[in-house]
């Protein structure tokens, strides 16, 4: 039997602060302070308060940067988990390290020994929905974080003067602020929103919704409810609506069969992880198209999970040719397998980038370059993910489509999902999420000093702490001849 080395959340919190002193860290205080007409300048404004606007929040923290991080949301109901997630258990493998930035206690592990013990992870299948969820609060207790909750930006406006102006909706109004830096770390479809089908514009909305739409699934108790898509979103919606009592859940696949294979697993190393973002651009958009086109198949357990209730069916070579809404407010959808009467669908269908979709982009939208603005991809390799995706530079920072059309935009950095194509999937995922968050805040680290370079160089000489006070020696008496 294992024995963890120590036990309680107590204990485990007085080992962060024990590794984080033994590393010096946080940096000592070096950044220049910056005000206008008096009033302090933000560092860093971090948009998200979730896994990713977390970890790179505490990047920046051990760099010696303060960051003000901005979240929607109430406290403890940033990012999916408790609200729209509806898996059971995470997809990614338990031993992940995820956010934790290398440091051993501030691993999820970590977390859950100190609480159930080695014998406890040792029986662990998968993480937990809702724990992931309590582990996350328990990071930002730790870390200590300045987080304004309940806070949505909905305008980022670069300026000339290297600032850039934020309008910030609060409990008490709106506040206009100003930050040297901006990341958007919004997670998923935080630079647009679902992506649904053209047909899905002929579905009153009181009929549909998106499998990342705040839903209660138990109004879906007695009616026949059809989920177009095969993936983990569309199996977690049906095994959601099945288990709240629906009549019965038709999943209308488009392909003849469901994936079978994670390629973007099979990719996984660290190779990829530190390699992609120095890769040529063709090599780039192949490897992204290619896991792109071949699709991430759902969870083996997802999938059980529908499977295993006789009122669940699975329509393989499904896509929907034609949609009628009756007056009774049920719907007919024509597929080539036949037509299906169902009372409620779900698209389960992603998510696409649209960065006019989003107002507080207003301002960015016009002038910010994409892949489809300056690349041509290979015949046979269109995507339109991939086309709509930010053409970033090597600090996740945006750039102008017409250079000079919006000076300031390059401090906008993007650190969710859509950096994947520039920069790998170190942003918005597990597995390499630290990796991804140190690059950020190492790459802000130094565009920082060399901005500032003149004010470091006065501090330099203004330096006078002596190491040696002078009585230490005495100089040798001249020589005798």
């Amino acid at each position: 039997m294992h024995t963890p080395i120590s036990t309680g959340l107590s204990a485990l919190e007085a080992r962060v602060k024990q590794d984080l002193a033994w590393l010096e860290l946080p940096a000592k205080p070096w950044m220049i302070k910056k005000t206008l007409s008096g009033i302090p300048v933000i560092d860093v404004a971090v948009i998200g308060a979730g896994m990713a606007g977390l970890t790179v929040g505490t990047a920046l923290t051990h760099l010696g940067i303060k960051p003000v991080l901005f979240d929607r949301a109430a406290e403890g109901q940033e990012g999916p988990w408790v609200t729209t997630a509806r898996m059971e258990t995470l997809r990614s493998p338990k031993q992940l390290t995820g956010p934790a930035l290398g440091l051993p206690a501030l691993t999820f592990r970590a977390w859950y020994e100190a609480q159930y013990g080695a014998d406890g992870w040792a029986t662990l299948d998968k993480i937990p929905r809702t724990q992931w969820m309590d582990y996350l609060r328990w990071y930002r207790k730790v870390t200590a974080l300045d987080i304004l909750n309940e806070h949505q930006v909905l305008k980022i406006n670069p300026r000339a003067d290297q600032l850039i102006e934020l309008a910030v909706q609060g409990p008490t109004g709106i506040e206009h602020l100003l930050a040297r830096r901006v990341v958007i770390a919004s997670g998923r479809d935080g630079l647009g929103g679902p992506s649904l089908p053209d047909f899905a514009n002929k579905i009153p909305a009181h009929l549909r919704a998106h499998s990342s739409d705040a839903l209660d699934y138990h109004a879906l108790a007695g009616k026949r409810v059809g989920v177009i898509g095969a993936g983990a979103s569309a199996m977690d919606s049906a095994g959601t609506a099945l288990e709240c009592g629906a009549q019965s859940v038709d999943l209308l696949i488009r392909r003849q069969d469901i994936p079978r294979v994670n390629k973007s697993k099979g990719a996984g190393n660290p190779g990829l992880t530190h390699g992609h973002v120095n890769l040529p651009d063709e090599w780039k958009w192949r490897l992204r198209h290619y896991i792109n086109r071949q699709q991430v198949p759902p969870p083996r357990g997802s999938t059980l999970r529908v499977s295993q209730h006789p009122n669940a069916r699975f329509n393989v070579g499904c896509p929907i040719q034609d949609v009628r809404i009756h007056s009774d407010g049920s719907m007919q959808l024509q597929t080539p397998k036949g037509v299906f009467e169902l009372d409620f669908l779900i698209f389960a269908t992603g998510f696409k980038i649209d960065w006019l979709a989003r107002p507080e982009y207003a301002a960015l939208a016009p002038h910010l370059r994409t892949w489809g603005d300056r690349f041509r991809h290979e015949s046979g390799q269109e995507d339109q993910e991939l086309f709509d995706s930010p053409d970033l530079g090597p600090v996740f920072e945006l750039q102008e489509k017409s250079p000079g059309s919006l000076p300031g935009l390059d401090r906008v950095h993007v650190f969710c999902y859509p950096a994947a194509l520039s920069h790998g999937t170190v942003s918005g995922d597990i597995p390499a999420i630290s990796d991804g968050a140190k690059r950020l805040a190492q790459g802000l680290a130094s565009l920082f000093y060399s901005e500032d370079i003149d004010a470091h160089f006065e501090n330099l000489k203004n330096y006078s702490e002596p190491e040696i006070l002078g009585d230490e020696w005495s100089p040798a008496p001249p020589l005798t001849l």
